[in-house]
């Protein structure tokens, strides 16, 4: 694997002049008369920062910490969004030598607290509007990893320190306005007969259920902050649209993960046996099943329409794990990102460094970019900056 230098004054320059001819054509993307549905948000794009997404501190130099530099370099490159899925337990003081308590969720460490804050003001500093999210929320995690006290989805406990939270964060960031900074409820909600297991079988909510804990949560928030911008996570890990919160004033979240063939092809966390994964391709057939662009027209169909009922609609989550192919991966991502786009929903990739990134993303097959240091996928940052 090879790397090849250029100059980081002449590629920002270079790409931000692309950038500012492409914007002409996004401003124009339904023009009067289509008949097309404007999107209540805005076509944001960008990444998550994934400072706060263990339960656990790091015990050492987080490689996963979010520098001005990165910030910095998003901007450069005409992003506009930040996304920070945060585990609770992060943030909360209790005894990591055992199992956390009912009691111990109510317990702000205010230390972390301060960092968030710090990550937050240095994303607006660079004009990023920023997505909190709870990735852990108390009593539910779509991973395993960490031993909850109860369950989200079945216990009123749970539930009031789940509102207890975002109440927490409505106050603490009342006065910044939704235009820079919104939350994003619970990431990826589904029902698991086993909290603890990772492979434990699983399925969509109730879609009643669903809507009990985000308005719960959403009626917490606007006991402190009646303007600020909320966004529910499709249902069953992201992926379906959630009739029940239409009317809550609730934007909603996608993915760009379908079909998890492409996107999570030997993830050690999505398949027990990574070796058995299906060879990826695309299009084509895939584990019998033949996916191409018209599969990916119908699963995001039902996000189309939900755009025509008056909800925001953005996909806080998409990309590739850096097992695929590259060449499939690059296939494929065209046809997720125009098919969002061309309808003004906006996307993040799942991080900006590391496996699912533009940046260290430890691929075997591609010819890396140096930048400062760091191993840049330049093709995969010239395609999402496209769009």
């Amino acid at each position: 694997m090879s790397t090849k230098k250029i100059n980081r004054r002449m590629f920002v320059r270079t790409t931000a002049l692309t950038a500012a001819g492409l914007s002409i054509g996004a401003a124009n993307a339904f023009p009067s008369g289509t008949g097309a549905v404007r999107n209540k948000l805005p076509k944001w794009k960008g990444f998550n920062l994934l400072d706060i997404f263990s339960p656990y501190p790091p015990k050492g130099p987080d490689p996963s910490k979010t520098t001005e530099d990165d910030i910095k370099w998003m901007a450069d490159w005409g992003f506009d969004f930040v996304r920070i899925p945060m585990a609770y337990p992060r943030y909360v003081l209790f005894d990591r030598s055992r199992d956390i308590t009912k009691d111990e969720v109510y317990k702000f460490d205010e230390k972390v607290l301060e960092e968030i804050d710090k990550l937050i003001s240095t994303a607006h500093k660079y004009n990023m509007h920023v997505s909190l999210n709870l990735h852990r929320g108390p009593g539910f995690c779509i991973n395993a990893g960490f031993h909850e006290p109860f369950n989200l989805w079945k216990d009123a406990e749970a539930q009031d320190a789940f509102n207890f939270h975002w109440s927490m964060w409505a106050k603490r960031y009342k006065g910044i306005p939704s235009g820079k900074l919104s939350f994003d409820l619970l990431n990826e909600p589904l029902y698991r007969e086993d909290m603890n297991d990772q492979f434990s079988k699983s399925s969509p909510l109730p879609g009643e259920l669903y809507r009990k804990v985000a308005k719960g949560a959403a009626d917490a928030i606007r006991a402190v902050d009646p303007d600020r911008l909320i966004v529910a996570d499709g249902n069953g890990g992201g992926s379906y649209v959630t009739p029940e919160l239409i009317d809550l004033n609730i934007a909603q979240s996608c993915r760009g993960y379908y079909p998890h063939y492409i996107s999570h092809y030997q993830a050690s966390w999505v398949w027990k046996d990574p070796a058995m994964a299906p060879r990826p391709v695309w299009p084509g057939i895939i584990d019998g099943k033949q996916f191409g662009r018209k599969s990916l027209e119908d699963f995001y169909a039902p996000w189309i329409e939900l755009l025509e009922k008056g909800v925001g609609v953005h996909c806080g989550e998409c990309g590739c794990y850096s097992k695929t192919p590259h060449e499939v991966f690059l296939a494929w991502f065209t046809d997720v990102i125009d098919i969002l786009t061309s309808h003004g929903i906006g996307f993040a990739l799942w991080n900006f460094r590391g496996t699912f990134g533009i940046m260290d993303s430890d691929r075997s097959d591609i010819n890396y970019t140096d930048w400062y240091g760091h191993k840049l996928d330049s093709k995969l940052l010239d395609l999402i900056r496209k769009y």
